[in-house]
Order: structure tokens, then C-alpha cells, then sequence
């Protein structure tokens, strides 16, 4: 049995860390452009579909808790399925980078420091991504917990800030471009929970209560996840509009700079990126632990910790051509990364599940 180290409040705070800091900073603009207003409904959606596809990735893991999905497809089907599990995780984390390094970049260098070189932000992103990883889930899990009181303070610093400029006639009207429009886009959001699932099919066997109360703790962090994002999205249509919301790359950081408190706390930019920093150096931490384990067990090499130098060069590579080039950016954010998250988030958890209907007697024989 793995050795339990994750408690249920670290796992909840990992996935509010690891879907709210792109979800905020680059979502919500592509949810505007595509739904115009309605950007907090297609986020209400994808929330929900986002809780059952964390629960069925729980119910697949359930009865054999200690193996995470890399193992329980060699369990099923042999080391082959096992190491193509791990070969389909470790390009989804690969091809994940890519959005978190568009908000990671995006936020520091159009904002702030516009004449810096994208080299310096992709080095620095991976460095401290390495150390966070090299030291292990646990320290991940304990940074979350921190991360998530930053994303308390942040959302309420920004309700507070942007009440003054709050026109709800901006809202309306609602489902403007009808109920499935609405529905289909609300795969732009689903790339961010796809993020916390594949988390969930490597975390899960570390977690304390993952058989009694896996499938809850997993639902409740989506749940937290889409009210902590939802307000972002409810504030960005009603104060900037969504023409407004559409037409910026990083959205969040236009909302930041219009809040405001009284005539002394004016122009939220700094206090945001202050308290937006640890959660998106966490999802960096994540995807080349995702990355580092995946390839680890793809070569059959025992510890993971050996492989983070290697996983970094693709990934930090794959990162740089991405953010280079601006329009190859939004281009890969809003027609390839949906391509490449919506099928793995759905399609996996639902295999694994269905293989183990199919193949459970097998399994627990072996077991």
C-alpha cells in the first residue's frame, strides 16, 4: 500500500490551484469571444461536467487504491497499456505547459516587464517548477495551502475593488445565443478541469481517505474551483463588458487595473500578481512532476526525481515556441489545446473505467 502522505484538505487545494490560475487568466477571455456574456454560464457548465469526470477517475481507482491509472493499466492489460497510459499522461502534461506559460509570460511581460527576453521567464518558471518538484508531492500540497488563502484574498479584494463599476445590464440578456451554443462552449473551461483530472489519476493513491471519501473531495475541489473562477467570470462581463473581456489575452490582469477601493488602494496589478504567484509556479510544479513521473515510468526508471532535467527540456522548449510567437499562442489556446485536453480528461477516465468493469475479476484475482 502507498504510503499515505496528502491529506483531504491539500488534495481540495491542489485542484483549486492547478484550474484557477489559467482559468482566470486567459479562459475567460476565449469564453467571451466565443459566448459573449454568457461566459459565466459556459463556465457553470463545464464546472458540472468537470465533477463527473473527476468522480468516474475516483470510481476507476477506488477499489485498488494504490495504484494510480499508469498502474492500474499494467494491472489490466499488461506493462505495454501500462506504458502507453504513461506515454498519453506525459504528452498531455507536455502539451499543457503551453496555456500555463501563455498566462505565466503573458501576465509578467505585458504588464510589467515588456523589454525582458521570454527566455528569462521560461528558465525562471522551470527552476522553481523543478525544486517544488524535486521535493515532492508533499511539498506541492502543503504550497496549495497556502496558494488557496491568496485565491480567498484575491477574490475578495476584487469583489470589493470592482462594485463601484458592477452594471448587471451587462449580463443581460442571458443565453443570448441559445442553451446548446452555450453548452458547447463551455469546452474552453473543460481544458482547465482536464488539468485537475489527470492530476487526480496520479494524486489519488497518495491521498489519506481516497476510498472512503475520494470521489466527495474530488468533486467538492471542482466545485470550490468553479465559484472561486465563476466570480471572475460574473465581474469581467458585468464591469468590463464582454466586447471588452474578448478582446484582451490576459483578461483578469484589465479587471485588476479598474478595481479600486476608496481614493488610496488604486490599480490592483501588483497585489494580484503577488497573490497569483503561487498558484500558477504550482501548476508549473505539477506539470513537470506529471511529466518527470509519466517519462519515469515509461522508461522504467525507479525514482522520477532522476528525470525532471530531462522532462524540463521538452517541456521548457514546447513552452517557448508556444509564447514566442503571439498569434501561434491564441491560435494553439483556442483551436489545439481544446483538442488535446477535452479527449484525454473524457476519454481516459471513462476507458479506465470501463476496463475495469470488463477486466475487474481479473484484477482483484491478481490482487
Amino acid at each position: 500500500m502507498t504510503k499515505l502522505r496528502i491529506t483531504n484538505g491539500m488534495y481540495v487545494a491542489m485542484i483549486v490551484n492547478f484550474i484557477y490560475a489559467k482559468a482566470i487568466g486567459v479562459t475567460q477571455g476565449v469564453l467571451a469571444m466565443v459566448i459573449g456574456q454568457d461566459m459565466w454560464i459556459a463556465t457553470l457548465f463545464g464546472t458540472v461536467q468537470g465533477a463527473v469526470m473527476i468522480y468516474i477517475t475516483y470510481l476507476a481507482i477506488r477499489h485498488t487504491p494504490e495504484r494510480d491509472f499508469i498502474g492500474l493499466g499494467a494491472a489490466l492489460l499488461g506493462q505495454w497499456f501500462g506504458k502507453l497510459v504513461a506515454l498519453v499522461i506525459f504528452l498531455f502534461f507536455l502539451a499543457a505547459f503551453g496555456p500555463l506559460m501563455i498566462t505565466f509570460v503573458y501576465h509578467l511581460q505585458e504588464y510589467f516587464l515588456p523589454e525582458a527576453p521570454i527566455m528569462l521567464f521560461i528558465v525562471s518558471a522551470l527552476i522553481v517548477g523543478a525544486v517544488g518538484c524535486f521535493y515532492g508531492l508533499e511539498v506541492m500540497a502543503r504550497i496549495s495551502l497556502i496558494g488557496v488563502l491568496c485565491i480567498v484574498l484575491l477574490n475578495v479584494l476584487i469583489v470589493l475593488g470592482s462594485m463601484n463599476e458592477f452594471d448587471i445590464r451587462n449580463l443581460l440578456p442571458v443565453m443570448e445565443l441559445g442553451f446548446i451554443p452555450t453548452v458547447v462552449a463551455s469546452v474552453h473551461y473543460n481544458e482547465d478541469w482536464a488539468l485537475a483530472t489527470m492530476m487526480a489519476a496520479l494524486v489519488l493513491p497518495h491521498v489519506k481517505d481516497v476510498q472512503k471519501r475520494g470521489g466527495q473531495l474530488g468533486v467538492a475541489g471542482i466545485m470550490l474551483s468553479g465559484l472561486l473562477v465563476g466570480i471572475w467570470a460574473i465581474l469581467e462581463a458585468a464591469v468590463l463588458s464582454s466586447e471588452v473581456t474578448s478582446k484582451y489575452t490576459v483578461s483578469c490582469m484589465k479587471l485588476a487595473r479598474n478595481a479600486h477601493i476608496g481614493i488610496f488602494l488604486q490599480r490592483y496589478e501588483m497585489i494580484m500578481i503577488a497573490l497569483y504567484s503561487l498558484p500558477i509556479l504550482f501548476g508549473v510544479m505539477f506539470c513537470l512532476y506529471g511529466a518527470s513521473f509519466s517519462l519515469s515510468k515509461l522508461l522504467g526508471v525507479r525514482s522520477y526525481r532522476k528525470l525532471i532535467a530531462p522532462a524540463c527540456l521538452p517541456v521548457g522548449a514546447f513552452g517557448y515556441w508556444i509564447v514566442e510567437d503571439h498569434f501561434r499562442a491564441i491560435y494553439y489556446l483556442e483551436h489545439y489545446w481544446p483538442r488535446i485536453a477535452n479527449p484525454v480528461a473524457f476519454g481516459l477516465p471513462l476507458l479506465m473505467l470501463l476496463l475495469r468493469f470488463v477486466f475487474g475479476k481479473k484484477l482483484s484475482q491478481a490482487s
